[in-house]
């Protein structure tokens, strides 16, 4: 971990712990307040599309104006929409006010968290830039749904759902204070445009590298197929483990706390090997191929054993250990386009904005006529089509010789500010 970012992680991981409060448990509230499955994907899809907006627009902003103003962006938008979302739309039971206050709330986490991303690539070699992304993605996943769900499981009984909403607001304002006022890197205040470039031309170069480099479309796409799942499951699973198994809902709870400690560990570890064996073989063959395999156990395991706690629960975490080693997309993506890792970036935060809404929408478009277990073989037939993805991910001579070349004029600057 870069140690003049070490309050930032702290405060991503007290963010995303605000953020994934509702995630094991907003789908079923919802429920229980009459709303219909359909609608609860429908808004769950909303959000989506303005998570990849606002995913995209991260790198990008963070060029112009500097990760930490695009994070303090992120914070209030998150806070505002959030205060409106549970004021006027989540108590007095209005579905359109809920839709647009949750989607324009959308735009705030990827503002921050991936704004924080931008801040990590800048100031990480890239010798240590695996392990700093793993503990990135080690934070955020802490964080949204893992201690969120866990967080959740124990204030729900105590203090009540509503409630519970509000102290997901407290953590989240916590989080982002500490993440901005601590973190003392100055890489964070600097935009890495040049003086005078043209903002148009800075959003357009975020998205005509999907053209000029097409491997990070690909790397854009792969990160999209990574958690679609997690997201439908969000939707779908709920019900599934409650209504088809007989769980409660704490265990429920539980059991993605679980999968997603699970998905911690491997994100940090997923990194560190990636650093010693390859990117690709990580992400190939333990991400793409795991997963594949995960998935559709994490299904039929427990129904064969219905009721079984334990046996869900080894299932869900070989599942989110498979989603983590998927981390190295993010240490491997600067290096593909070195001179334009801001940019890269946006794209695979707009792949990780997409996976928000491809889940659900592919609920929404299946489950009434292929069933759960349909759309779980889906699922299992995307992560295959991302490892086929994955072997066209290689990093070129020429950008290698780049990163090289800025590398050593960093070091260069680096010595002459010290003297």
């Amino acid at each position: 971990m870069p140690k003049s970012l070490s309050f930032g992680f702290l405060g991503l991981l007290l963010f995303m712990i605000g953020d994934g409060v509702e995630a094991g448990y907003l789908a079923p509230f919802l429920a229980s307040h009459g709303v219909s499955t359909a609608r609860v994907a429908l808004l769950f899809t909303v959000y989506g599309v303005a998570v990849s907006i606002a995913s995209w627009l991260s790198g990008a902003l963070s060029d112009l104006w500097g990760p930490r103003r695009v994070m303090t962006v992120g914070l209030v938008i998150w806070a505002v929409f959030e205060v409106l979302f549970l004021r006027f739309g989540v108590a007095p039971g209005s579905y359109p006010i809920m839709v647009a206050a949750y989607a324009l709330r959308g735009i705030g986490y990827p503002l921050f968290a991936f704004g924080f991303l931008v801040w990590i690539a800048a100031a990480t070699p890239p010798r240590q830039l695996g392990a700093a992304v793993g503990w990135f993605w080690f934070a955020f996943a802490a964080g949204l749904p893992t201690l969120g769900s866990l967080f959740a499981s124990l204030a729900i009984p105590a203090i009540g759902q509503m409630a519970t909403f509000w102290a997901s607001l407290g953590l989240v304002v916590v989080g982002g204070l500490i993440a901005l006022l601590c973190c003392r890197d100055r890489s964070g205040s600097e935009r890495r445009a040049p003086e005078g470039a043209n903002p148009v031309g800075i959003l357009f170069g975020s998205v005509s590298i999907v053209w000029r480099e097409p491997k990070i479309l690909l790397a854009g796409v792969t990160r999209a197929i990574n958690t679609s799942s997690e997201y439908a499951f969000l939707v779908i699973m709920p019900a599934f483990f409650t209504h088809t198994l007989g769980f409660t809902l704490e265990q429920w709870l539980h059991l993605l706390s679980i999968v997603f400690l699970s998905n911690i560990v491997f994100n940090l570890g997923s990194g560190m090997a990636a650093d010693k064996i390859g990117y690709r073989r990580v992400i190939g063959f333990a991400g793409c191929l795991g997963t594949a395999i995960s998935v559709p156990l994490f299904y039929y395991m427990p129904l064969i054993f219905k009721g079984d706690f334990a046996v869900a629960a080894v299932f869900g975490a070989f599942y989110g250990a498979t989603l983590a080693c998927y981390v190295p997309l993010s240490g491997l993506v600067p290096q593909i386009c070195p001179k334009e890792k801001a940019a890269a970036l946006s794209v695979l935060g707009l792949g990780a904005g997409a996976s928000v809404w491809l889940g659900p929408i592919i609920v929404s478009l299946f489950q009434s006529t292929v069933g759960i277990a349909g759309v779980i073989w889906i699922f299992c037939g995307l992560y295959l089509l991302s490892g086929l993805l994955t072997c066209f991910l290689s990093v070129s001579e020429k950008a290698q010789a780049q990163a090289k070349a800025l590398a050593e004029d960093e070091d260069e600057q680096g010595f002459s500010l010290s003297h």
